[in-house]
């Protein structure tokens, strides 16, 4: 009996022992929240920016002077969430900046603000994606007509 009792809290000083610090994964700039407050809207410029943030996660498809820099921290959970990961930040600073590199718009969104953020609902059918579905299956289909005939 007494084994037993010396068994079971030795295996429950392992369990809850074993991991005191949290384990965090970081992807993108760390501790952007700081760092965005470095760079002031019509003072700073593009190589203002690269040296406190670095080079942008993003630019904008048809737009260079829009940098977009993303921070994304998750973190595992604790024994009743079974080891699970949730997320603890999700940050995103855009920039914008004229023609001359001068920062013109700064807007940072972070894991509340994400929810103001407001996304059309229209969907764009993609015609080239129906064309290929069309083709592939008619080519199917004549692949198995010309096999059925040797």
């Amino acid at each position: 009996m007494k084994k037993n009792i010396y068994l079971l809290v030795i295996i429950l000083l392992f369990i809850t022992a074993c991991q005191q610090n949290e384990v965090l994964k970081t992807h993108g700039i760390a501790y952007l929240e700081k760092r965005e407050k470095l760079i002031v809207v019509n003072k700073s410029n593009k190589n203002d920016t690269v040296n406190v943030l670095g080079q942008p996660s993003t630019k904008g498809m048809t737009n260079d002077n829009l940098w977009i820099y993303i921070e994304r921290t998750t973190s595992t959970g604790k024994l009743l969430k079974l080891g699970r990961s949730y997320l603890k930040k999700n940050n995103v600073l855009v920039l914008e900046f004229d023609k001359y590199g001068i920062l013109t718009k700064k807007n940072f969104y972070n894991k509340e603000r994400m929810n103001e953020v407001k996304f059309a609902k229209d969907v764009t059918e993609n015609e080239i994606l129906k064309e290929n579905f069309i083709y592939s299956f008619l080519s199917s289909v004549r692949q198995k007509m010309s096999t059925r005939r040797k």
